[in-house]
This record gives C-alpha cells, structure tokens and sequence, in this order.
C-alpha cells in the first residue's frame, strides 16, 4: 500500500502531519491528517477518529479545530480522515450541490451506480484505514474512540453503534441523527443507496438505537444558535430515541452556539477529556 507523508509540524511538543495514499476501497488516493504527541519510546497511545461535516477535508478540523494542546496533554492521537473521495473520475452531484457527491461521502458504501465504484467510505473508515495508521503509528488499537461533525457525528454514531466495543467512547458536534427524518440524508442515502428505505436504516442511528443497538456512553453538544437544527440535525430525534431505549447519553444544548468551527473549538477540549477518561489503559 503507498504511503506519502505530505506535511509534518511540530505542535505542542508533538507532530502534526498529513499524509496520501492510494486506497483500495474508494480506488482513489486519500488525504488523511494524523496528529501524535509527546511520548515514551515505544509507547502505544489511544487514538481518536475524527469524522467531517459536509463540504470539508482533512483540513477543516486540522486548522481549526484547536485540539493539539488538549491532545499533547492528554496523550491522544488524533486522526482526521477526508469525507469523500476525490479525484479524476469521481462523479459528483450533477448540479454541483454541496450535499451530495465530493465533499459529501455521508460514510456509506454506496449501492447505486456511478457512486457504487468509489463512494465506499464506510468500508474506508471501518477497515483499510485503521490498518495503515495501526502500521504507520503507534496506536494501541484496543483503545479507540470516535467522534465527528454534523455529517461527520451521523458517521461517528453510526460506525460506532454498528459495532459493539470496538470504540470505547464515541461523541459528537451537531450530528444529523436521522438521516431518513431530514433533506439531507433523504437525498445522500437515496442517491447512493438507491430507493429502498430498509436499506437506509443501518446509517440512521436513532433507528440503530431503536433496533436495540447500544453504546456504553455518548456525549453530544449542539449549538442553540445552530440554523440547520430545526431543519436537518433534529437533536430531539435522538434525546427521544436514548430516552425510550434506556441509552445513557448526555445531551447538551448550548445557548448561542451555531454550526461553525467556533462552537467546535469551544467544546473540543471537553470532548477530549470525555474520551481519555474513557480510553485509560
């Protein structure tokens, strides 16, 4: 498997860096940003998976994100993939929409065609990536969480409910947390998996939870001030599905906070901590 280190920066006493390589899910190269920090030789630290909103790169989070103090201190490695992938020959929404297509994976395998042939970002996130950071860094792979944005939370609580265990903590920022209740996901997961709403359930997790589908713990922020809240995110869809399933969550809405990367860096440190609590060894 090719592997290019793109960037590094020392940050914190750490190293920031980017990294390419060509993935066999997507049949595409993929960008991805690793951040490790200060640490005992052949230490093996926890790691975090951090999953973008709509429109963004590796870089969004990496830039403004404002988690490597919190990450040197806590001994966290941080991983923040792409959302879709990107190169010459891979359809986009025909009338260049920024929901759906590049910038838009929504963390599906797709179904339908063209997308079936490179929109495989489950199967990215899931496997063939923890695989290369396992082999390049020096993760303990017993000790992950995740979390994400917006589109990016719908894939972190998806993935994580999916499969019991593997994350020992999972959060988000302003998740869409049912993506068959809201235009957003009606349009990705109809566009990619195709028509069948049955199909659709497996990427919805507040139908994941109804399912029976559980996680040992969840903390979700969302900002008040959020103007997708009414519309696409739903946060009361998922406080209702915790509620009447028995899944322990904390839940927090916060007053003034919209859907930029100020609300995200304002609660970044939280959330970390929230993990490394969790991910002791």
């Amino acid at each position: 498997m090719t592997f290019e280190t793109v960037s590094t920066n020392t940050a914190f006493g750490g190293v920031q860096g980017v990294y390419k390589h060509h993935s066999t899910a997507t049949g595409t190269d993929m960008t991805f940003s690793v951040y490790v920090p200060p640490h005992a030789a052949g230490a093996k630290l926890p790691v975090v998976w951090y999953l973008s909103g709509l429109t963004c790169t590796h870089a969004n989070v990496t830039e403004k994100g404002e988690f490597r103090r919190a990450c040197s201190e806590l001994g966290l490695i941080f991983v923040a993939p792409d959302t879709s992938p990107r190169g010459e020959g891979v359809p986009d929404d025909p009338d260049g929409a920024y929901d759906f297509g590049l910038g838009a994976g929504f963390y599906v395998n797709a179904l339908v065609e063209p997308f079936a042939e490179h929109y495989r970002m489950r199967g990215y996130i899931e496997s063939e990536l923890p695989r290369l950071v396992a082999e390049h860094f020096p993760v303990d792979m017993e000790r992950q969480g995740i979390m994400g944005h917006s589109m990016g939370g719908h894939g972190a609580l998806t993935l994580s409910l999916r499969d019991p265990g593997k994350y020992k903590a999972t959060s988000a920022f302003a998740p869409i947390v049912s993506p068959l209740n809201c235009p957003w996901g009606e349009k990705a997961l109809g566009g990619y998996l195709g028509p069948d709403r049955e199909t659709w359930a497996e990427y919805d997790a507040c139908a994941l939870i109804a399912a029976g589908a559980r996680l040992p713990d969840l903390l979700v922020d969302q900002g008040e001030a959020d103007n997708f809240l009414t519309d696409q995110l739903k946060t009361h869809l998922l406080v209702e599905a915790c509620e009447a399933a028995g899944q322990k969550a904390t839940i927090r809405m916060q007053p003034g906070y919209d859907h930029s990367y100020y609300f995200i860096s304002t609660f970044m440190a939280d959330h970390l901590e929230w993990h490394a609590a969790r991910l002791k060894a």
